[in-house]
């Protein structure tokens, strides 16, 4: 007995752009689930109060970064990865050195290259020297001797007659920092891998009925 089989060309055609069909709607998926998480996590960046300049560190990428494939994939980052990182898992923080951690008050202004001030590059700015104070209960201070101008910031004191003059609290020292959780991104991160399933029916769906 012979068997003689013929492939109806229809049937390729109709099997390639079923697979054609298969690749966009994953590619689709994976770009509106990267998109979609993108969003999420810029939402509760500054939904936290952690600001959007933050919030506009998260990016995402499909890939392949051009055309369609049944592989595609989405990749969903953040520009500051060590701040997203703190406030997402609250981490305990201590000195580098193992002794205080000194925490800026209002009037030591802010470092001149953006961020916290350090005791040392204050001093170099003001042309003040900080003074140790140990405090049994509650932190420690560092402060000088100085004065407060409009904006609260602590300079040195014009006054030869020492009229205006105050003891100042410029830097808090703690021996460590509980960071407290304000995001929860893993969250967001697992809705947006649960959705992809229903995301690829969906575009191959439209993708017929278009």
């Amino acid at each position: 007995m012979r068997l003689k089989l013929d492939i109806d060309p229809d049937i390729v055609a109709m099997m390639a752009a079923e697979v054609a069909a298969g690749e966009r709607a994953v590619t689709a998926a994976m770009r509106e689930a990267g998109t979609g998480l993108k969003t999420a996590w810029r939402a509760q960046i500054t939904g936290a109060g952690l600001g959007q300049r933050l919030g506009n560190s998260i990016r995402n990428q499909t890939f392949p970064r051009s055309g369609d494939s049944i592989e595609a994939a989405a990749l969903v980052w953040s520009k500051a990865p060590v701040i997203i990182g703190a406030h997402d898992t609250g981490p305990l923080i201590r000195s580098k050195t193992g002794f205080w951690l000194a925490i800026p008050t209002p009037a030591a202004g802010k470092s001149s290259r953006g961020g916290r001030i350090t005791p040392g590059e204050w001093e170099r700015r003001t042309g003040l020297r900080l003074r140790f104070i140990y405090r049994r209960t509650g932190p420690s201070l560092l402060v000088a001797e100085g004065r407060l101008n409009t904006k609260g910031r602590a300079v040195a004191s014009r006054s030869k007659t020492g009229r205006g003059l105050t003891t100042v609290p410029i830097f808090l020292l703690v021996p460590q920092v509980k960071l407290s959780k304000r995001l929860d991104l893993a969250r967001e991160a697992a809705r947006a891998h649960e959705a992809v399933p229903g995301l690829i029916v969906a575009r191959w769906v439209e993708g017929r009925l278009g």
